[in-house]
C-alpha cells in the first residue's frame, strides 16, 4: 500500500478544504485524487436506510458519476456504501473519507470496497496516522472533512438525532449547498431530511435538480422537466405519485383512484416504455 502525504493547501483539488474549521496540517491519501478541481458532492444519510433510501442513494450517485460528479462519503454502512457502490457500478470517481488511520480499514467488511475505490482511479483519505484506530469523536471530526472536500452535500434519509445531520452544520458553516431527498412523513429515516427542506435546504426529485443548482450546464435539458410531464392522464397521475416519493404498489393503488384494472394495465404500459422498474416487495421506482 502506498501511501501519500499531502499538505491540502498545496494540492489543487485538495484546497477547497481551506474554508473548513481546523485545516489539516496533512492528509494521508491512498489511491489517486484528481489533478485539479473536479466538482464533488458528498451523499450522506443513514447506516439502517430503508429500501427507499438504498434505492435514491444508488440512482443519484449513478446518475451524478456518469456526468463526471466526484462522489464523496464516508465508507459507513448504509447510504455512504451505497453512495460508494453507485460510482463504481458506472466507472465513475469516489472519495472515501476515514475515521481511522488507513491501515485501519472501518468498517473491515468494507476492505474490498475500499481496495475498488483505489482500483478504480478513486482514493482512499484520512488526517490520522496510518495505524489509528477510528475513535467515537473522530467520525464528527471527519464529517467536516467530507463536507469540505465536496461543492455541495445530499442527505438522502437521516433520523432526527443523526449524526449524519452534524455534516450539514460544517456544510452551512462553510457556505455550502444542501440537499435532502424529501421522503414519507411516517418514515423516522426522513425526519431528518424532511426538516431540512422544510428549513431551506433544496428538495432533490432527480440528479438533474441538484446540477441545476451547482452546475446547469450540465444539465440535459430533455430531463429538466419531471418525467410525469411527458406522459398525461392515468399514466400522469401514477409518474406524478412514484415521483413525490410513493413507491409501494398498494399506496399508488390507493392514491391514484384508479380501479385495479386501470392500474395494472397502465403500471405495465410504463413497464413496457422501460421509465418505471420492480425494485421487489411491490415497490417501484423510476428507471
Amino acid at each position: 500500500m502506498k501511501i501519500n502525504s499531502i499538505s491540502p493547501l498545496n494540492h489543487k483539488y485538495l484546497q477547497i478544504v481551506g474554508s473548513i474549521a481546523k485545516v489539516p496540517k496533512i492528509v494521508h491519501v491512498y489511491g489517486e485524487l484528481p489533478e485539479q478541481r473536479r466538482l464533488s458532492v458528498a451523499i450522506i444519510g443513514s447506516r439502517r436506510p430503508t429500501s427507499y433510501g438504498t434505492q435514491v442513494a444508488l440512482e443519484l450517485a449513478e446518475k451524478l458519476a456518469r456526468k463526471g460528479v466526484v462522489i464523496i462519503s464516508g465508507l459507513a454502512y448504509g447510504i455512504d456504501a451505497t453512495a460508494h457502490k453507485g460510482a463504481l457500478n458506472v466507472g465513475g470517481t469516489t472519495i472515501a473519507v476515514l475515521a481511522g488511520g488507513l491501515g485501519a480499514i472501518y468498517p473491515r467488511a468494507h476492505t474490498g470496497m475500499a481496495e475498488d475505490i483505489v482500483r478504480d482511479g478513486g482514493a482512499l483519505i484520512s488526517e490520522y496516522p496510518h495505524d489509528a484506530l477510528p475513535m467515537k469523536h473522530h467520525f464528527l471530526e471527519r464529517n467536516r472533512l467530507v463536507s469540505g472536500l465536496a461543492d455541495a452535500v445530499i442527505v438522502v434519509e437521516a433520523g432526527e438525532r443523526s449524526g449524519t445531520l452534524s455534516t450539514v452544520t460544517h456544510a452551512l458553516e462553510q457556505g455550502k449547498e444542501v440537499f435532502a431527498v424529501p421522503g414519507p412523513i411516517t418514515s423516522q429515516q426522513s425526519v431528518g431530511p424532511n426538516r431540512l427542506i422544510q428549513q431551506g435546504a433544496h428538495p432533490v426529485l432527480s440528479a438533474e435538480d441538484i446540477l441545476t443548482v451547482i452546475a446547469p450546464h450540465l444539465v440535459d435539458i430533455a430531463h429538466t422537466q419531471p418525467l410525469s410531464h411527458a406522459y398525461t392522464g392515468d399514466a400522469r397521475t401514477l409518474l406524478s405519485l412514484i415521483e413525490s416519493g410513493t413507491d409501494h404498489g398498494e399506496a399508488l393503488l390507493t392514491h391514484s383512484r384508479l380501479t385495479p384494472a386501470m392500474y395494472f394495465t397502465t403500471m405495465t404500459m410504463l413497464e413496457v416504455d422501460g421509465v418505471i422498474r420492480s425494485i421487489g416487495g411491490n415497490r417501484w421506482a423510476l428507471t
